[in-house]
């Protein structure tokens, strides 16, 4: 009895799923990106915006996190850092920066459907 309980216990342990800003944490939604005129302003991390780097803005992962973000029109994909906050837009779950948008080849778009993976927790602090 105590093992089917032990191995119970234990299946029902690898079904869960990662909590946000842990790896493997996965959402679908929508992606837009950063106006070139947020060039060179502040983020909510203290860092300056640059549109040349691979970055990004999520409501609540931790700064930070690296993660995974997938076109899911054209399965092109990228990595990008969490540095701000947002997008404050129902059914939006990542504004990127405008490099990141074109990697994912959606600059003409503007918004394109995507799915975001934690690939690597911020670091702890």
């Amino acid at each position: 009895m105590l093992i089917a309980s032990t191995l119970l216990t234990a299946g029902a342990c690898t079904s869960t799923k990662p909590a946000a800003g842990q790896r493997g944490y996965t959402e679908a939604g929508k992606a837009s990106y950063y106006s070139n005129k947020l060039h060179g302003r502040k983020m909510a991390n203290g860092e300056t915006y640059n549109r040349r780097k691979l970055t990004a803005a999520h409501r609540t992962l931790p700064f930070g996190t690296k993660v995974k973000v997938t076109n899911l029109q054209t399965k092109k994909s990228v990595k990008v850092s969490i540095t701000d906050r947002g997008p404050f837009v129902k059914g939006r779950v990542i504004d990127l920066s405008e490099a990141a948008a074109k990697r994912l080849d959606y600059i003409s778009a503007g918004i394109v459907p995507v799915e975001v993976k934690v690939v690597k927790p911020a670091p702890v602090r």
